[in-house]
Protein backbone atom coordinates (compact mmCIF):
# COMPACT_ATOMS: atom_id res chain seq x y z
CA UNK A 1 0.00 0.00 0.00
CA UNK A 2 0.98 3.57 -0.58
CA UNK A 3 2.26 5.83 2.67
CA UNK A 4 0.05 8.80 2.88
CA UNK A 5 -3.36 9.36 4.55
CA UNK A 6 -6.44 9.89 1.98
CA UNK A 7 -9.77 10.72 2.66
CA UNK A 8 -12.11 8.04 4.19
CA UNK A 9 -14.92 8.93 2.11
CA UNK A 10 -13.38 6.49 -0.17
CA UNK A 11 -12.53 6.18 -3.86
CA UNK A 12 -10.25 4.93 -6.28
CA UNK A 13 -7.46 6.52 -4.68
CA UNK A 14 -8.42 6.17 -1.36
CA UNK A 15 -6.28 2.65 -0.32
CA UNK A 16 -5.73 3.23 3.43
CA UNK A 17 -2.61 4.20 4.60
CA UNK A 18 -1.75 3.61 8.31
CA UNK A 19 1.78 5.63 9.35
CA UNK A 20 0.14 8.06 11.31
CA UNK A 21 -0.39 5.54 14.67
CA UNK A 22 2.17 4.58 17.47
CA UNK A 23 0.53 2.76 20.54
CA UNK A 24 2.93 4.87 22.84
CA UNK A 25 0.73 7.70 21.75
CA UNK A 26 -2.31 6.18 24.05
CA UNK A 27 -3.86 8.30 26.71
CA UNK A 28 -5.72 6.96 29.73
CA UNK A 29 -8.29 9.40 28.94
CA UNK A 30 -8.65 8.64 25.16
CA UNK A 31 -11.53 7.51 23.78
CA UNK A 32 -10.40 4.34 22.84
CA UNK A 33 -8.79 3.37 26.04
CA UNK A 34 -12.07 4.34 27.55
CA UNK A 35 -13.72 2.01 25.29
CA UNK A 36 -11.68 -0.49 25.86
CA UNK A 37 -11.28 -0.78 29.79
CA UNK A 38 -15.44 0.27 30.46
CA UNK A 39 -16.11 -2.52 27.81
CA UNK A 40 -13.90 -4.98 29.07
CA UNK A 41 -17.06 -6.51 31.45
CA UNK A 42 -19.67 -6.49 28.85
CA UNK A 43 -17.37 -7.93 26.31
CA UNK A 44 -16.37 -11.02 28.56
CA UNK A 45 -19.81 -11.36 29.08
CA UNK A 46 -20.32 -11.01 25.07
CA UNK A 47 -17.89 -13.77 24.99
CA UNK A 48 -19.24 -16.20 27.58
CA UNK A 49 -22.82 -16.81 26.29
CA UNK A 50 -23.36 -19.97 25.13
CA UNK A 51 -23.99 -19.28 21.59
CA UNK A 52 -20.65 -18.07 21.07
CA UNK A 53 -18.97 -20.64 23.52
CA UNK A 54 -20.47 -23.63 21.24
CA UNK A 55 -19.33 -21.33 18.04
CA UNK A 56 -16.44 -21.60 18.89
CA UNK A 57 -15.87 -25.02 19.62
CA UNK A 58 -17.53 -25.75 16.20
CA UNK A 59 -20.80 -26.71 17.21
CA UNK A 60 -22.71 -24.56 15.18
CA UNK A 61 -25.49 -25.84 13.19
CA UNK A 62 -25.91 -24.32 9.64
CA UNK A 63 -29.60 -22.93 10.30
CA UNK A 64 -28.46 -21.11 13.28
CA UNK A 65 -25.36 -19.93 11.32
CA UNK A 66 -28.19 -18.86 9.02
CA UNK A 67 -30.17 -16.79 10.80
CA UNK A 68 -27.21 -14.94 12.88
CA UNK A 69 -25.95 -14.37 9.45
CA UNK A 70 -29.94 -12.71 8.73
CA UNK A 71 -29.36 -10.86 12.29
CA UNK A 72 -26.15 -9.45 10.87
CA UNK A 73 -27.70 -8.04 7.59
CA UNK A 74 -30.72 -6.33 9.39
CA UNK A 75 -27.85 -4.97 12.07
CA UNK A 76 -25.45 -3.88 9.47
CA UNK A 77 -27.97 -2.23 6.99
CA UNK A 78 -29.33 0.16 10.13
CA UNK A 79 -25.56 0.92 10.94
CA UNK A 80 -24.49 2.07 7.87
CA UNK A 81 -27.81 3.45 6.64
CA UNK A 82 -27.15 5.76 9.56
CA UNK A 83 -23.50 6.06 8.56
CA UNK A 84 -23.88 7.04 5.74
CA UNK A 85 -26.59 9.70 6.71
CA UNK A 86 -24.14 10.88 9.22
CA UNK A 87 -20.83 11.08 7.13
CA UNK A 88 -20.45 14.95 7.12
CA UNK A 89 -21.25 15.49 10.91
CA UNK A 90 -17.95 16.29 12.65
CA UNK A 91 -18.63 13.90 15.32
CA UNK A 92 -18.68 10.95 13.42
CA UNK A 93 -17.33 12.04 10.19
CA UNK A 94 -13.55 10.84 10.66
CA UNK A 95 -14.98 7.15 11.23
CA UNK A 96 -16.91 7.52 8.21
CA UNK A 97 -14.83 4.31 6.17
CA UNK A 98 -17.09 2.91 4.11
CA UNK A 99 -14.75 0.90 1.33
CA UNK A 100 -12.55 -0.71 4.20
CA UNK A 101 -15.54 -1.01 6.51
CA UNK A 102 -18.97 -1.83 5.16
CA UNK A 103 -20.62 -4.98 5.44
CA UNK A 104 -24.02 -5.05 4.08
CA UNK A 105 -23.12 -6.22 0.11
CA UNK A 106 -21.10 -8.44 1.48
CA UNK A 107 -24.01 -10.17 3.96
CA UNK A 108 -26.35 -9.86 1.15
CA UNK A 109 -24.22 -12.30 -1.09
CA UNK A 110 -23.88 -14.85 2.12
CA UNK A 111 -27.58 -14.70 2.28
CA UNK A 112 -27.62 -15.56 -1.72
CA UNK A 113 -25.49 -18.66 -0.83
CA UNK A 114 -27.52 -19.77 2.03
CA UNK A 115 -31.44 -18.42 0.84
CA UNK A 116 -30.70 -18.35 -2.96
CA UNK A 117 -32.01 -15.89 -5.69
CA UNK A 118 -34.92 -15.02 -3.52
CA UNK A 119 -33.47 -14.70 -0.28
CA UNK A 120 -34.97 -11.32 0.20
CA UNK A 121 -38.41 -12.59 0.41
CA UNK A 122 -36.92 -15.80 3.10
CA UNK A 123 -35.48 -13.38 5.54
CA UNK A 124 -37.30 -11.57 8.39
CA UNK A 125 -36.28 -9.49 11.33
CA UNK A 126 -36.11 -11.25 14.59
CA UNK A 127 -37.66 -9.64 17.85
CA UNK A 128 -33.87 -9.31 19.41
CA UNK A 129 -32.74 -7.81 16.03
CA UNK A 130 -35.00 -5.53 15.51
CA UNK A 131 -34.54 -3.94 19.07
CA UNK A 132 -31.20 -3.46 17.82
CA UNK A 133 -31.93 -1.77 15.00
CA UNK A 134 -34.42 0.63 15.90
CA UNK A 135 -32.28 1.64 18.82
CA UNK A 136 -29.20 2.27 15.66
CA UNK A 137 -31.56 4.31 14.12
CA UNK A 138 -32.64 6.62 16.94
CA UNK A 139 -29.00 6.74 17.70
CA UNK A 140 -28.11 7.89 14.09
CA UNK A 141 -30.96 10.23 13.95
CA UNK A 142 -30.88 12.20 17.71
CA UNK A 143 -27.49 11.28 18.98
CA UNK A 144 -25.08 10.33 16.12
CA UNK A 145 -22.02 11.22 18.41
CA UNK A 146 -22.94 7.83 19.83
CA UNK A 147 -23.03 6.00 16.03
CA UNK A 148 -19.59 5.68 17.47
CA UNK A 149 -20.31 3.15 19.96
CA UNK A 150 -22.02 0.92 17.31
CA UNK A 151 -19.24 1.75 15.04
CA UNK A 152 -16.65 0.25 17.35
CA UNK A 153 -18.51 -2.51 18.75
CA UNK A 154 -19.20 -4.12 15.57
CA UNK A 155 -16.22 -3.27 12.71
CA UNK A 156 -13.63 -3.64 15.61
CA UNK A 157 -14.86 -6.99 17.11
CA UNK A 158 -15.00 -8.07 12.82
CA UNK A 159 -11.29 -7.74 12.35
CA UNK A 160 -10.62 -8.60 15.86
CA UNK A 161 -12.50 -12.55 17.31
CA UNK A 162 -14.84 -12.35 14.08
CA UNK A 163 -11.53 -13.41 11.86
CA UNK A 164 -11.51 -16.36 14.49
CA UNK A 165 -15.00 -17.27 13.80
CA UNK A 166 -14.62 -17.26 9.83
CA UNK A 167 -12.52 -20.04 9.99
CA UNK A 168 -14.46 -22.05 12.77
CA UNK A 169 -17.46 -21.87 10.46
CA UNK A 170 -15.48 -22.50 7.09
CA UNK A 171 -14.21 -25.48 8.71
CA UNK A 172 -17.53 -26.53 11.01
CA UNK A 173 -19.53 -25.63 8.28
CA UNK A 174 -17.48 -27.73 5.54
CA UNK A 175 -18.10 -23.95 3.48
CA UNK A 176 -16.18 -23.41 0.43
CA UNK A 177 -12.53 -22.47 0.56
CA UNK A 178 -13.88 -19.53 -1.96
CA UNK A 179 -15.45 -18.37 0.87
CA UNK A 180 -19.08 -18.43 0.28
CA UNK A 181 -21.05 -18.22 2.78
CA UNK A 182 -18.28 -16.20 5.02
CA UNK A 183 -17.93 -12.71 2.64
CA UNK A 184 -18.91 -10.84 5.60
CA UNK A 185 -15.71 -11.78 7.33
CA UNK A 186 -13.50 -11.18 4.53
CA UNK A 187 -12.12 -7.12 4.26
CA UNK A 188 -10.81 -6.95 0.68
CA UNK A 189 -10.06 -3.50 1.37
CA UNK A 190 -7.73 -3.79 4.51
CA UNK A 191 -4.30 -5.28 4.05
CA UNK A 192 -3.26 -5.05 7.56
CA UNK A 193 -6.28 -5.53 10.05
CA UNK A 194 -4.12 -4.26 13.01
CA UNK A 195 -2.40 -1.34 11.50
CA UNK A 196 -6.36 -0.79 10.44
CA UNK A 197 -7.83 -0.98 13.55
CA UNK A 198 -4.57 1.46 14.84
CA UNK A 199 -5.75 4.31 12.66
CA UNK A 200 -9.28 3.34 13.63
CA UNK A 201 -8.49 4.29 17.21
CA UNK A 202 -5.93 7.01 16.17
CA UNK A 203 -9.37 8.98 14.53
CA UNK A 204 -11.55 8.06 17.59
CA UNK A 205 -9.27 9.24 19.86
CA UNK A 206 -8.61 13.00 17.53
CA UNK A 207 -12.52 13.43 18.02
CA UNK A 208 -13.47 16.96 20.17
CA UNK A 209 -15.56 15.46 22.59
CA UNK A 210 -15.45 16.63 25.95
CA UNK A 211 -16.14 14.04 28.87
CA UNK A 212 -19.26 14.11 29.34
CA UNK A 213 -19.99 12.82 25.49
CA UNK A 214 -16.93 10.29 26.19
CA UNK A 215 -18.79 8.95 29.10
CA UNK A 216 -21.99 8.28 27.39
CA UNK A 217 -20.14 6.93 24.41
CA UNK A 218 -18.88 4.41 26.23
CA UNK A 219 -22.42 3.96 28.00
CA UNK A 220 -23.99 3.16 24.92
CA UNK A 221 -21.22 0.82 23.96
CA UNK A 222 -22.47 -1.24 26.51
CA UNK A 223 -25.73 -1.40 25.47
CA UNK A 224 -24.45 -2.20 21.75
CA UNK A 225 -22.87 -5.36 23.77
CA UNK A 226 -26.17 -6.44 25.75
CA UNK A 227 -27.68 -5.81 22.61
CA UNK A 228 -25.50 -8.40 20.47
CA UNK A 229 -26.06 -10.83 23.76
CA UNK A 230 -29.72 -10.79 23.71
CA UNK A 231 -29.55 -11.29 20.15
CA UNK A 232 -26.99 -14.50 20.83
CA UNK A 233 -29.80 -15.66 23.51
CA UNK A 234 -32.37 -15.24 20.83
CA UNK A 235 -30.44 -17.65 18.49
CA UNK A 236 -29.26 -19.83 21.51
CA UNK A 237 -33.12 -20.78 22.07
CA UNK A 238 -33.69 -21.30 18.10
CA UNK A 239 -30.66 -23.62 18.50
CA UNK A 240 -31.78 -25.72 21.11
CA UNK A 241 -34.98 -26.15 19.33
CA UNK A 242 -33.97 -27.02 15.82
CA UNK A 243 -33.15 -30.60 14.73
CA UNK A 244 -29.47 -32.06 15.63
CA UNK A 245 -26.89 -32.33 12.80
CA UNK A 246 -24.71 -35.29 12.81
CA UNK A 247 -20.96 -34.14 12.84
CA UNK A 248 -20.28 -35.84 9.44
CA UNK A 249 -22.13 -33.55 7.95
CA UNK A 250 -25.50 -33.01 7.19
CA UNK A 251 -28.07 -36.02 8.52
CA UNK A 252 -30.53 -34.20 10.71
CA UNK A 253 -32.54 -36.09 13.43
CA UNK A 254 -36.48 -35.41 12.72
CA UNK A 255 -38.54 -36.60 15.79
CA UNK A 256 -41.47 -37.13 14.06
CA UNK A 257 -43.72 -34.26 15.65
CA UNK A 258 -44.85 -30.98 14.06
CA UNK A 259 -46.96 -30.11 10.96
CA UNK A 260 -46.02 -32.86 7.78
CA UNK A 261 -45.60 -29.89 5.49
CA UNK A 262 -43.06 -28.41 7.04
CA UNK A 263 -40.79 -31.65 7.03
CA UNK A 264 -37.24 -30.19 5.67
CA UNK A 265 -36.65 -33.12 3.75
CA UNK A 266 -39.33 -31.50 1.21
CA UNK A 267 -39.42 -27.57 2.27
CA UNK A 268 -35.79 -27.64 1.19
CA UNK A 269 -35.53 -29.96 -1.08
CA UNK A 270 -38.50 -30.60 -3.04
CA UNK A 271 -40.33 -27.16 -2.35
CA UNK A 272 -43.37 -28.89 -2.04
CA UNK A 273 -45.72 -30.11 0.46
CA UNK A 274 -48.13 -32.33 -1.15
CA UNK A 275 -45.99 -35.61 -0.30
CA UNK A 276 -45.63 -37.70 3.15
CA UNK A 277 -42.61 -36.95 4.77
CA UNK A 278 -40.21 -40.06 4.83
CA UNK A 279 -40.59 -40.58 8.99
CA UNK A 280 -44.27 -40.13 8.70
CA UNK A 281 -44.15 -42.67 5.92
CA UNK A 282 -42.21 -45.79 7.78
CA UNK A 283 -44.25 -44.59 11.40
CA UNK A 284 -47.42 -45.73 9.14
CA UNK A 285 -45.91 -48.59 7.30
CA UNK A 286 -44.70 -49.61 11.26
CA UNK A 287 -48.39 -49.87 12.51
CA UNK A 288 -48.85 -53.39 10.27
CA UNK A 289 -49.00 -55.92 12.41
CA UNK A 290 -46.27 -58.06 10.01
CA UNK A 291 -44.01 -55.25 10.33
CA UNK A 292 -44.79 -55.05 14.41
CA UNK A 293 -43.52 -58.59 14.60
CA UNK A 294 -40.78 -58.13 12.36
CA UNK A 295 -39.67 -54.95 14.58
CA UNK A 296 -40.17 -56.80 18.26
CA UNK A 297 -37.77 -59.70 16.84
CA UNK A 298 -35.16 -56.64 15.92
CA UNK A 299 -35.49 -54.73 18.62
CA UNK A 300 -32.60 -55.76 20.92
CA UNK A 301 -30.18 -54.34 18.00
CA UNK A 302 -32.47 -51.57 16.57
CA UNK A 303 -33.15 -50.04 20.17
CA UNK A 304 -32.40 -46.33 20.39
CA UNK A 305 -32.22 -46.10 16.55
CA UNK A 306 -33.42 -42.74 15.15
CA UNK A 307 -35.48 -42.37 11.80
CA UNK A 308 -32.67 -40.29 9.43
CA UNK A 309 -33.36 -38.25 6.24
CA UNK A 310 -31.25 -36.20 3.83
CA UNK A 311 -31.25 -33.03 4.00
Amino acid sequence: MPSALESPEGGEEDVLHYEEVEDGAVSPMDLSELLKEGTKESHDRAENTQFVKDFLKGRIKKELFKLATVALYFTYSALEEEMDHNKDNPVFAPLYFPVELHRREALAKDLKYFYGEEWKEKIQCSEATQQYVDRIHHVGQHEPELLVAHAYTRYMGDLSGGQVLKKVAQRALKLPSTEEGIKFYVFDNISNAQQFKQLYRARMNALDLDKNTKERIVEEANKAFRFNMQVFDELDKIGRSLAEEAQDGGFPVHDGKGDIRKCPYYADKLGTASPSCPFHAALGLARQPLVQLLLAACMAVAAGAAAWYIL
